[in-house]
């Protein structure tokens, strides 16, 4: 059996979710209702997919995605198939609400969840609202988790990139961060030598580096933006951590976590996070300076 992974979307409004009307497709979803989203392509991470699907069929950016649940589901018009479905709480950017539907779709509505009727919508749209049913997010949990993701605007909350390199893996290593405030100002940032490790330990080191330093500076509230996808899963309690030598670190870090409000990860392209690795390279070449 082959497996594919798709990425959907729960986009909340007034207590309402956005739902698209298939205007294309297989004959048993032309018609039907379902939550923005689809399958992911090759090499593209989740994340990213979910932004191009709400950008090219929905005309939304996207401002937060909160990975909310994750499950199987096997098509009903191709068995041999089954897909992992990665399911978001999504926030939209502000300016960016009106909807822009592709050819792919006729129409949309933003439904509560007792007005939405089993035989209107696609059988893993069906699927995936009844798994939100059972795990009892009311209209009113939802937008409240929502209101959370939301406050990553507000003045308080800080955006914080870090990275962490090693040149040989292991070989000599650094880790970096940037701290970014609500008005997309650089605050602080940093960089420390860590001797020869593995790129992982690095990379860990640099999520240390950022929230020792928030802390010192009274931050309550954090953002993180990370571009390892390994990480992110791991502090987010996806994947679990089997390399003993990054238990003491992990370690570390949750209990700095435990003394802020709020830490938020999200993964981030490599490119988008080029003034972290800039300061790992820039620690890692003063070292190398300094041994000559």
């Amino acid at each position: 059996m082959k497996q594919r992974i798709s990425v959907r979307a729960i986009v909340r409004r007034e207590g309402k979710t956005l739902l698209l009307r298939r205007a294309d497709g297989r004959q048993s979803i032309v018609g039907q209702y379902e939550l923005p989203g689809g399958k992911v392509a090759y090499e593209e991470q989740p994340e990213d997919a979910l932004r191009r699907y709400l950008h090219d069929d929905v005309g939304v950016h996207v401002q937060t995605a909160q990975l909310y649940d994750a499950v199987t589901y096997i098509d009903h018009d191709d068995r041999a198939i089954q897909y992992v479905v990665l399911v978001y709480l999504v926030s939209l950017a502000a300016g960016h609400h009106a909807i822009e539907l592709s050819s792919h779709y006729s129409k949309y509505e933003w439904k509560t969840f007792k007005n939405i009727q089993q035989d209107e919508v696609t059988d893993l749209t069906s699927l995936l609202l009844g798994i939100i049913q059972q795990k009892k997010i009311t209209d009113d949990l939802v937008t409240e988790e929502n209101k959370i993701v939301d406050e990553i605007t507000s003045n308080e909350m800080i955006i914080v990139y870090s990275d962490g390199g090693s040149r040989g893996n292991p070989g000599p290593s650094a880790a970096g961060f940037v701290i970014i405030n609500a008005h997309q100002e650089m605050v602080e940032q940093g960089g420390e030598y860590l001797g020869i490790t593995t790129n992982s330990v690095a990379e860990y080191h640099g999520v240390r580096l950022g929230l020792e330093r928030a802390l010192e500076l009274g931050y309550k509230k954090i953002d993180f933006r990370v571009d390892s996808m390994m990480i992110v899963n791991q502090m987010n309690g996806i994947y679990t951590i089997k390399n003993r030598e990054l238990w003491p670190i992990h370690d570390r870090i949750r209990g700095l976590i435990r003394q802020f409000d709020m830490v938020k990860f999200s993964h981030v392209k490599r490119e988008f996070n080029q003034l972290a690795d800039g300061m790992v390279n820039k620690t890692l070449d003063a070292k190398a300076r300094q041994l000559e």
